[in-house]
């Protein structure tokens, strides 16, 4: 029989997302030879276990107490960070004025 992989996020218990409860909006530096203030928050997952994951895009709405959902990505200069929230669900809005790569930042179609 074959063996099965186990699921890349551990926190997750085989699940590919996860709803969770933010604790605290984080700023975090990335490592060498980027330079910046990536956003980040603190979630509790429904499960009970806390993480940290990173918010993509440009700006944001989140606050202590907000519902977000969490899936797993490396985000490659952040040391650590194994998730990303979901943009356009839970209480966590889509990118504003955003027009390319439309799907990766929950934005629906302009109208024309």
């Amino acid at each position: 029989p074959e063996k099965k992989k186990p699921y890349r996020t551990k926190e997750f218990e085989g699940a590919p997302m996860r709803r969770g409860t933010v604790l605290k909006v984080l700023i975090v530096k990335p490592k060498k030879p980027n330079s910046a203030q990536r956003k980040a928050v603190k979630v509790r997952l429904s499960n009970g276990k806390v993480i940290i994951a990173s918010i993509g895009g440009e700006g944001h709405n989140l606050q202590e107490h907000h519902t977000v959902f969490v899936r797993g990505a490396t985000i490659r200069d952040l040391v650590g960070m194994k998730y990303r929230c979901i943009r356009g669900k839970g209480d966590l809005q889509p990118v504003v004025g955003r027009v390319s790569s439309r799907s990766k930042y929950g934005v629906k179609k302009p109208k024309k």
